[in-house]
């Protein structure tokens, strides 16, 4: 049972928790933490605890559970993870005949809408056909989106659409891709303002659930639009009564030319736009063929992806958005994308110099194909990447969709370690809906990374999906992440079976409880279970609680 609601979420009271463990640099042996209002006013010992206590202050015992900073999703899409939550769930389908039964049982009216299938994980591999999906669905409309969501599966109806059928990626069949993708999720979605909201009030419910107090929210043209990413928007300053949730740092992929075009873009919403970033593409995905290769796919030679953008409209956005001072970037997960977006940062910093890049903190989202030259220029203009450690977990082991498409390439994904190494800044996120709302399991992904030059530390992937995220969307309280006096109170409590300290490097010890250390202590990932979620709190206002928090 878990309790969540407007009665819940104010506190007149202080609220000092005791008796577990608190995550924190300011006392690595610190058992207690005092809440005030929207801050973090008191971190220490259980005895101290018992000196401050008193009748006027809601006590929680923690029984030896952990509070930790909330964590903060980097890439992630309301609508579509709402969609994807409370639609068909197609990720344990196995064929074609199993995704048409799944859509011949879909109750309702309207469109039929799923999310999740992978035909690199069915025995046959052949899709359905567009009439095979009308007869399934009797005749209604039918958008079903691959896991990456760059590509659909659409029936005959849907396909009617105006617009969809003289798109790029459009070929007759039930698949659509690129610009005809774009244009069959627009139909799908085109829906009233109210289901949009409680889609996003699903996929938030979701994420508090998870410990997550804030999320990037990845607004662009071919998404939901401009009206889907101020709904998005309106859940941080939500009317009395309405339940809160976790913070949505809002991000705006639309192409600008000129500063003036960068700032009337972000100005033109009236809320603040973290940057002109995030889902605007340069390429597209690895599973749906259409990341930008220098060479052809293993399993389909013939195919290089696709490249959305050239470099002088790529270079003019950054040039545009570093003069303006704002935050500019890209989707990219190719070799050859990333070679676009690198060739477009020397541009720009040609046109508009070097520090003025710099300073303007660009980011990348996703950069799966790195090497040791892209990685040292990603350096050199201090681009944040923005990654998604559950992608190799889910597709990089041996016979993987990684092996499948890439073949020996797909060695060297996601280059944590070394990204780590030359100082590119990092944070994670879940690409929600691509990969679930699921914090330590992609903390996890980076101790367990398939490559094992490529693994990084607890400490680090934790960091990297906490204070990490605040940092890449530029948020202006530099306290947030971490729980210290004076700090924002927004943190998670979790239920955990041991707490330790582990490394990536499997020759080294993997874990120490040794005072002398004096590092703070994280929950053992190799239980075979995540943390459970018992509370999570944003600036003092609580968002989830579960009711085995009190009993």
């Amino acid at each position: 049972m878990t309790t969540s609601g407007p009665e819940s979420n104010s506190r007149s009271k202080a609220v000092l928790y005791r008796n577990g463990s608190v995550y924190t640099a300011a006392d690595p042996f610190a058992t207690a933490m005092l809440v005030d209002g929207d801050t973090v006013a008191w971190v220490g010992s259980e005895q101290a605890a018992s000196s401050i206590a008193d009748s006027k202050m809601d006590i929680i015992d923690l029984r030896g559970a952990l509070v930790a900073p909330g964590f903060v999703d980097s890439h992630a899409q309301l609508t579509e993870t709402g969609i994807a939550l409370d639609s068909l769930k197609l990720a344990s389908v196995n064929s074609a005949r199993e995704l048409l039964d799944a859509v011949a049982a879909a109750g309702g009216s309207g469109p039929v809408l799923g999310h999740g299938w992978d035909e690199t994980q069915w025995t046959d591999a052949t899709l359905p056909t567009a009439e095979e999906l009308d007869r399934a669905a009797g005749g209604r409309s039918v958008y079903l989106s691959r896991v990456d969501v760059h590509s659909a599966l659409v029936s005959g109806a849907l396909a009617r659409e105006p617009g969809l059928q003289d798109a790029e990626g459009y070929d007759g069949g039930a698949k659509v891709t690129r610009a005809a993708h774009a244009a069959a999720r627009r139909s799908a979605r085109s829906l009233p303002a109210d289901v949009l909201r409680r889609y996003q009030a699903k996929a938030l419910a979701e994420a508090a659930a998870n410990g997550y107090v804030a999320l990037a929210e990845m607004g662009a043209p071919h998404i939901g639009g401009a009206d889907d990413l101020r709904l998005a928007a309106a859940w941080n300053t939500a009317d009395p009564g309405v339940p809160a949730q976790p913070e949505i740092l809002p991000y705006w992929g639309e192409l600008a030319a000129t500063e003036e075009q960068a700032r009337s873009l972000v100005s033109q919403f009236g809320f603040t736009i973290r940057g002109l970033a995030g889902d605007l593409n340069i390429d597209g995905s690895i599973g749906s063929r259409t990341a930008a290769l220098r060479s052809g796919y293993s399993d389909a030679p013939e195919e290089r992806g696709s490249l959305y953008l050239g470099v002088e409209e790529a270079a003019a956005h950054l040039a545009a958005c570093s003069l303006a001072g704002i935050q500019g970037g890209f989707h990219v997960i190719g070799d050859a994308g990333l070679d676009t977006a690198l060739a477009a940062l020397d541009l720009a910093a040609e046109q508009v110099g070097e520090q003025r890049v710099r300073a303007a903190g660009h980011r990348l989202e996703h950069v799966e194909m790195t090497d040791a030259d892209a990685i040292a220029r990603l350096a050199k203009y201090s681009v944040t990447v923005s990654a998604q450690p559950a992608f190799d977990a889910a597709w990089g082991g041996p016979g993987g969709l990684y092996g499948q498409r890439l073949g020996e390439r797909s060695g060297s994904m996601n280059q944590f370690a070394a990204l780590y190494s030359a100082g590119v800044p990092v944070c994670f996120g879940s690409d929600s809906p691509v990969t679930p709302l699921r914090p330590w399991s992609s903390v996890r992904a980076c101790l367990e990374h398939h490559n094992d030059g490529q693994r990084i530390s607890a400490r680090a992937a934790f960091l990297g999906h906490t204070r990490a995220g605040w940092r890449a969307a530029k948020y202006a309280d530099p306290m947030a992440g971490q729980l210290v006096p004076g700090a924002p109170a927004s943190f998670a409590v979790w239920e955990v079976e041991e707490l330790m300290v582990q490394v990536a490097d499997g020759r080294v010890q993997s874990w120490s409880t040794d005072p002398r250390a004096r590092t703070p202590l994280l929950p053992a990932l190799d239980t075979g279970s995540d943390p459970a979620c018992l509370q999570t709190v944003r600036n003092g206002v609580e968002l989830f609680a579960s009711s085995a928090l009190r009993s």
